[in-house]
């Protein structure tokens, strides 16, 4: 069978990486065409043999947009390409498309391809739990099967009268099948050439906009914790993003120095190896707890976006770890409390308060409990499978 999937961000290409490989398992003849990245692109192309009829679409580098002002001020450009998508869709003639998060573009392609007759599942759902509620609707008109990855969204979604499909989390495969978990500390400096010193993780998320604003604060944050003489000669490492270059870091560090590096496709080794984290909110903070690393969250965004978000937003929390236990197991640094003074404090409480940091790892414990175990991706990829074989038995009226 044939399947169009669309992931617009990093974290949909991790999550499509890994749905792609269950949905190769449980349909061999699979042909996938999809928007996403590299590590989707690479398990397609494990998969060429028997699929030589799909692959990458587009990457999602050239159209990752956040924020309420920004998708307003490139409007034009997703519209472009939303129109290539829904063209393209149709002369490809899949049997299902699958959609990844992502919700301002996807529920565009979710409305065309359902009047157009295609089934249509969203895997990783809209967090409409957070805000634009109103979006529910769209689900349950345009969408055939909703399949959720968070505990709580089990009842929620059961309350607005949508049957969602809950498997796991598929982070938590992602994160148990990395070889930073089988590599030893002294194995990791060996391999990157970096000195025996503490580590201090910094990640300033995956979009430019997100790193042109953190890596100033980054940059403020690690000259200042220099001054402090038992930081002195730490080292403070910025785990580069997926399909980012050193050209959007360089202009926030000096080349020279060798204690404040980036450094790409080692962003799962940094993190485990790390005294702390500051961690720019997403899928990377959950990857934290997952990786039992103390962090704190810090988050900026555009100054318009930020207050259109603080009235429509309805949680409490930004950072996925929280919302799940519905308390803060870790701190969250938001717009103006996210500057050097509140990291700092934070970061040097992380390190030098035992007791502080105990708890917080214990309540990343209940964090990985509520998640659940392995074979999320493997699970719902052969849901997916066996509903579209349903599907095309008794046809959708």
């Amino acid at each position: 069978m044939k399947y169009y999937i669309i992931a617009g961000e990093a974290s949909g290409d991790l999550h499509g990486a890994n749905l792609m490989k269950g949905i190769y398992r449980s349909d061999p003849d699979a042909s996938i065409r999809f928007w996403g990245g590299d590590l989707m692109n690479e398990v397609h192309a494990g998969a060429a043999g028997a699929d030589t009829d799909g692959g990458l679409v587009r990457h999602y580098r050239d159209g990752a947009i956040m924020g309420f002002w920004e998708v307003f001020a490139k409007a034009g450009k997703l519209l472009g390409n939303i129109s290539f998508c829904k063209r393209d869709i149709m002369q490809w003639g899949p049997d299902a498309v699958i959609l990844i998060d992502y919700p301002g573009f996807n529920f565009k392609i979710a409305e065309f391809v359902h009047k157009k007759g295609i089934r249509t599942f969203y895997y990783i759902a809209p967090k409409v739990w957070a805000s634009r509620e109103g979006r529910i609707r769209k689900l349950k008109e345009y969408v055939d099967r909703l399949y959720i990855v968070f505990p709580f969204e089990i009842p929620y979604f059961r309350e607005k009268g949508i049957n969602a499909v809950y498997k796991g989390n598929p982070l938590v495969d992602a994160v148990a099948d990395s070889p930073a978990l089988n590599e030893s500390r002294a194995e990791f400096l060996k391999r990157t050439g970096l000195e025996d010193r503490p580590i201090i993780a910094l990640l300033a998320g995956s979009r430019k906009g997100e790193i042109s604003t953190m890596m100033p604060v980054f940059a403020d944050f690690v000259k200042k914790m220099r001054q402090i003489p038992q930081y002195r000669d730490w080292l403070f490492i910025v785990a580069g993003a997926p399909s980012r270059d050193i050209s959007d870091y360089s202009p926030y560090m000096d080349s020279a120095d060798k204690d404040f590096i980036v450094l790409f496709g080692e962003t799962r080794p940094i993190i485990r190896h790390a005294e702390a984290a500051v961690v720019n909110s997403g899928t990377a903070s959950l990857e934290t707890v997952l990786l039992d690393t103390p962090q704190v969250v810090g988050y900026i965004s555009n100054r318009l976006s930020y207050m259109i978000a603080k009235k429509i937003i309805r949680v409490r929390y930004i950072s996925l770890g929280n919302l799940i236990l519905d308390r803060l197991a870790f701190r969250e640094l938001i717009q103006d409390d996210c500057n050097v003074s509140n990291i700092m404090n934070e970061v040097r409480r992380l390190i030098e308060d035992a007791k502080y940091r105990s708890a917080m790892l214990s309540e990343y414990a209940l964090i990985r409990k509520a998640l659940g175990g392995r074979g999320a991706s493997e699970a719902v990829a052969s849901d997916m499978v066996q509903e579209l074989e349903r599907s095309l038995i008794s046809p959708r009226r």
